[in-house]
């Protein structure tokens, strides 16, 4: 129970606008147990590899080692949480104006990871008692949910209860966190330095989280917050971030171009027809805005005239493995999958090494049910695997694939994985029971089926 917690808290403490709360189409991840509502794009995670990687790079992280997760919620917000995994509100991927402003934010949070704050804040929460953490907790959380929803009057409740729960020892650990968000401040200066990118993206974001939060911290008591006073916070930051030679430097038009085309998909995907028309209007004839309404159009069905908008984008950059993923995608969900494959061969070919491309390749293979193509469809999640070990899609489609192929205990094994990754144990050890005894001893699918035994047996154990 307090194990739980404590991942509560750390994913609050670590939260970069004080809140921490919990895809697109066919590309929703699905991890076992309690799950957030984690969006999986291969045009968007690429665009935050590309924003994070130099910044990993000068904090002497593994840019490999670190993953990014995209958390569908509107709020401006980012955290890490559970070792080297950095979490990003899709509302932080939207209400940006640059690139900077979210490369600021992946350097703050690249602060605490480098810093080892996680690790660092597990033993301060061991010195306190179970009580005064629990106090925590609920305080914090009262505090930072009053503030996100405008509520003056949490924010003084939230103080209510920490200061009737050993107030010193609650005051103590919120000191400590309060210094790690500076600590991460600082060593995010230092990164867009050493990457000589501008600090003025962090600086100008996090004076929109003070403008939104000032009327709810009106009354508050800066040492019963987690994170420094917004004002203080933003005064601080001003003056090293003003030392920068890069200060003034802007973004590369070609960057600023993926961020709108980010901002414009993430609407198309998931805003009203209503809204994406609103915002960007058929007179508007940008690469984004056509983006926009392509998208919107072929996700209520109207895959006729959405298609010839994609078309022109396609033209204009022939080289974009998304805009032709985006087309085989709406061929495929407009029933025409045999269609769907020479755009999905092209965004492979252009993408190589995308695991998400090649599982809706493979779906579009499987689809047509010609059995050449089936066979090809498996060749493609086998590769999908080394980069989508964790997918569920990956299984589920290899157990169609061997379904129409009619070979069944390969069929039943995937479906095992399928259920492992489900946190399906039940199921999961009915199906590697069933077919472990079909495959030689030792073989790659035997050990396949004795490793799901051996998971679903811990698990109940």
């Amino acid at each position: 129970m307090i194990r739980n917690l404590t991942a509560v808290f750390l994913a609050l403490a670590l939260a970069i606008s004080g809140l921490a709360d919990s895809g697109m189409a066919a590309t929703k991840k699905k991890p076992r147990g309690p799950s957030l509502p984690l969006i999986r794009d291969a045009e968007i995670e690429g665009l935050l590899r590309l924003y994070s990687r130099p910044i990993f790079k000068a904090a002497g992280l593994n840019p490999a080692a670190v993953r990014v997760y995209i958390i569908n919620n509107d709020k401006i917000n980012a955290f890490v949480a559970g070792g080297q995994r950095m979490f990003i509100h899709t509302g932080l991927l939207t209400r940006t104006k640059t690139p900077n402003e979210i490369i600021g934010v992946l350097a703050h949070e690249t602060g605490h990871i480098a810093g080892g704050h996680l690790a660092r804040l597990g033993i301060e929460l061991d010195r306190a008692s179970v009580q005064s953490i629990i106090g925590t907790l609920v305080g914090v959380a009262a505090v930072m949910g009053g503030a996100a929803a405008g509520q003056k009057g949490a924010t003084q409740a939230g103080q209510g209860i920490m200061i009737g729960s050993q107030g010193m020892a609650q005051r103590g650990l919120l000191s400590y966190q309060r210094g790690m968000e500076s600590s991460a401040d600082q060593a995010a200066l230092k990164y867009l330095k050493a990457t000589e990118q501008s600090p003025q993206g962090m600086l100008s974001l996090f004076q929109l989280l003070a403008n939104e939060s000032l009327a709810s911290l009106e009354n508050a008591d800066p040492y019963l917050l987690s994170h420094p006073m917004p004002l203080e916070r933003i005064r601080n930051l001003e003056l090293e971030a003003k030392k920068s030679a890069f200060f003034n430097k802007d973004d590369a038009p070609q960057l600023l171009l993926r961020h709108h085309l980010m901002q414009a998909k993430l609407a198309g995907f998931m805003q009203s027809p209503q809204y994406v028309f609103q915002r960007y209007p058929s007179a508007d004839k940008s690469l984004p805005a056509r983006y926009a309404r392509s998208i919107s159009m072929f996700r209520k069905g109207d895959t006729k005239n959405a298609i010839p908008i994609i078309d022109s984008l396609i033209r204009d950059i022939p080289e974009n493995p998304y805009f032709w993923e985006l087309k085989g995608q709406a061929l495929l969900e407009g029933g025409a999958p045999a269609k769907a494959l020479a755009s999905l061969r092209q965004a492979n070919k252009l993408l190589p090494n995308s695991g998400l491309i090649q599982i809706l390749y493979a779906q579009a293979l499987i689809a047509t049910e010609d059995r050449a193509n089936i066979k090809q469809a498996l060749n493609l999640l086998t590769l999908a695997k080394k980069t989508e070990r964790d997918s569920v899609d990956v299984y589920k489609y290899s157990a169609l694939a061997y379904g129409y192929l009619n070979d069944l205990p390969r069929a039943e094994l995937a479906t095992a994985e399928m259920a492992m990754m489900q946190g399906d144990t039940a199921l999961a050890s009915e199906k590697a029971k069933r077919v472990i005894g079909q495959f030689k001893h030792g073989s790659p699918e035997w050990m396949k089926a004795n490793d799901v035994l051996n998971f679903t047996s811990k698990e109940r154990n």
